[in-house]
């Protein structure tokens, strides 16, 4: 009983994480790389539309989780038709995180050397040759690395997003083990947690290391 609860919750959680992470990277990562190449001094300086994209993502950075996620109830109800558990639950998730993987876009791409792109654009390269083919390639390690503690944050909103109903570990820990004075039921979901944060932080390690090697 407490097992199939425990594996039940967890692949809500994944399935949570795993969606609101491809869903934000999709929404953050053109956004990032607007706010590098917008910039003044970028390969498509746009002042004015630069200018419109820093106040959109620090004004969505500014709201706590729990209240993001309430003030979108009616997007998510919009969506996917109910603003109650783990699908609706992708929603806020997704608009909580695109700001993060935006600004980790916008700061890995501001490491790549100018001189390096100079180069690039002196012999005829495209804009999106220079983004694709130079400065994605050259900051794949700090991509990774940005996009590891992405999906690990995101294991913490969806905990925080359990406790307005939509499901998972969090939901688990907070319904059947707080409320309900289970604390063996608390107890399992944190370790699960723990250890699932472990490992994809060892791989998120992995994958920044063999990228290092093949720049």
């Amino acid at each position: 009983m407490v097992f199939n609860m425990i594996l039940t919750s967890t692949l809500e959680t994944l399935y949570m994480v795993f969606f609101s992470t491809i869903f934000s990277l999709l929404i953050g990562f053109p956004i990032g790389i607007l706010l590098v190449i917008t910039k003044e001094g970028g390969i498509l300086e746009r002042p004015k539309l630069n200018k419109i994209l820093e106040v959109l993502i620090n004004t969505l950075r500014s709201f706590p989780f729990i209240i993001l996620m309430i003030l979108v109830f009616p997007l998510s109800r919009i969506i996917v038709g109910t603003t109650i558990g783990s699908t609706a639950a992708i929603v806020p998730l997704s608009i909580s995180a695109a700001p993060f993987v935006a600004r980790m876009i916008e700061g890995a791409l501001n490491e790549v050397d100018k001189g390096l792109i100079e180069a690039s654009s002196s012999m005829g390269a495209s804009n999106l040759t220079i983004i694709f083919k130079v400065m994605i390639p050259e900051t794949m390690p700090h991509i990774i690395h940005g996009l590891t503690v992405t999906v690990i944050s995101l294991i913490g909103f969806s905990a925080m997003a359990g406790t307005i109903g939509a499901g998972g570990l969090g939901d688990l820990a907070i319904r059947f083990g707080y409320q309900r004075f289970k604390t063996d039921i608390m107890v399992y979901s944190v370790i699960v947690i723990i250890i699932v944060v472990q490992i994809i932080q060892s791989l998120g390690n992995y994958l920044v290391n063999r990228s290092k090697k093949y720049r």
